[in-house]
């Protein structure tokens, strides 16, 4: 809360300038896509809490799953032991995913996986003999994580990150190839620092936290076919996307393509466990295999393939396969469509856009962001827009009322703002 006192502020919150900031609303229950708040006020959850809660909050069968594995073995170290719960999961996954994804290396966070993700890339050119190629192709709008190695591939002049540039490694930055000259630029880019490169990094489909910018699989394509040509690894980062978010279980099915390096979270474990993967083809593992000592992969989290979290995903996994998950996104995706449409060409509204389970609303300048977090509780939902846009990521299996209830909150919050902002 706001204090004059800085050593009253014993919890340090994210993205929060502490001196300013107003008091956090306290949870003490979840149920459905509810938040209930400790006043007995319940809000509908707009964004599954970031993007994770796909099944909506405290589903029985996941339930059960990490109470039966807390009684079992809640951890144990990964190095030099195994689980069956990381032994299925893993095996699982590859069996879900496009191509020969069939490598699966856990970790414990988003950002973790893209810091595995650009090791991988980095240690495969070094394991080749080529010590030179250590930067990343990276896309302007995107965002990719608040570590080190990750904030450097986000958007290096909006992003939230840019005022570490001087402290990162230097990367290279394209714009997304959405027209013909965007294509051959991206095209001499990759050409001109092909030597350096160790690998290409995108968001397929939609950067996410960048502020929810949508691009079509043709774009996706375009950049998997240039990666190839070029010879360098492709890396998507489908942490925001993966699990039926854009209407298919994987973003990069839609553009029909298989990445060498894939990374997964969010809504890995359902929202309830933290747990997140880096998933490789046989062709990258194999430039890990070897007699040298030195060519593992030099990376290993305390909690990697904690056992709680992996009962928690194999939960999940079971869900999308009984339960019509993706049938639901597309549902949503169309319910949103329909519904904010509202807003499009209403003063102050730069532009309205879905894709699957996603809806976003971009303002012509970015309002104040406090007084829209406050006029959506006001409203009993629970929305957080950032820079210029508001948006809804909302579980999967959201009750069509509650569905209503965050488009109606949307339309009447957003449509005032900009016609104020207009």
């Amino acid at each position: 809360m706001a204090t004059d006192d800085p050593s009253a502020a014993h919890l340090w919150r994210p993205y929060t300038q502490m001196k300013q900031a107003a008091p956090p609303l306290e949870a003490v229950r979840t149920h459905g896509s509810r938040i209930v708040l400790a006043n007995g006020r319940e809000l509908v959850d707009g964004i599954a809490s970031w993007w994770t809660a796909v099944h909506g909050y405290n589903h029985s069968h996941i339930a059960a799953a990490v109470a039966g594995q807390l009684g079992t073995m809640p951890h144990v170290m990964f190095g030099g032991l195994t689980h069956a719960p990381a032994e299925r999961l893993a095996s699982r996954l590859a069996a879900l995913l496009p191509g020969d994804l069939n490598h699966v290396f856990f970790t414990d966070s988003g950002s973790v996986a893209v810091e595995v993700a650009l090791k991988m890339a980095v240690q495969l050119w070094l394991n080749r003999g080529e010590a030179g190629r250590t930067r990343i192709l990276a896309f302007r709008g995107g965002y990719h994580g608040d570590t080190m190695g990750a904030m450097s591939v986000c958007d290096p002049e909006e992003g939230m990150h840019r005022r570490f540039g001087a402290f990162l490694p230097s990367q290279v930055f394209c714009d997304l190839p959405r027209t013909e000259a965007e294509t051959a630029a991206l095209d001499g880019v990759l050409a001109r620092h092909r030597t350096e490169l160790a690998a290409v990094i995108v968001e397929p489909l939609v950067q996410g936290a960048g502020g929810m910018r949508m691009h079509p699989p043709e774009v996706l394509a375009t950049i998997a076919r240039l990666a190839r040509r070029h010879g360098l690894p492709l890396i998507l980062d489908e942490i925001f996307t993966g699990f039926g978010r854009t209407g298919t279980l994987f973003a990069c099915e839609q553009a029909g393509i298989v990445p060498d390096i894939l990374c997964l979270s969010k809504a890995l474990t359902g929202g309830t466990m933290a747990l997140a993967a880096t998933v490789a083809t046989h062709a990258v593992f194999s430039g890990f295999w070897s007699d040298d000592a030195s060519a593992a992969l030099m990376h290993g989290p305390t909690f990697m393939a904690n056992p709680l979290a992996c009962a928690a995903a194999n939960a999940s996994l079971d869900l999308f396969a009984s339960e019509p998950r993706l049938e639901q996104a597309q549902a949503i995706g169309a319910r949103l469509a329909d519904g904010l449409e509202a807003l499009r060409g209403r003063p102050g509204i730069a532009e309205v856009r879905t894709l699957g389970a996603i809806g976003a609303v971009q303002f012509t300048r970015p309002p104040d962001l406090g007084a829209l977090k406050a006029r959506f509780v006001e409203r009993g939902v629970w929305v957080r827009p950032f820079g210029d846009i508001v948006y809804l990521t909302p579980a999967l299996t959201i009750e069509r009322g509650d569905l209503d209830q965050l488009i109606e909150a949307v339309v009447a919050v957003a449509g005032s703002v900009g016609t104020t902002a207009g």
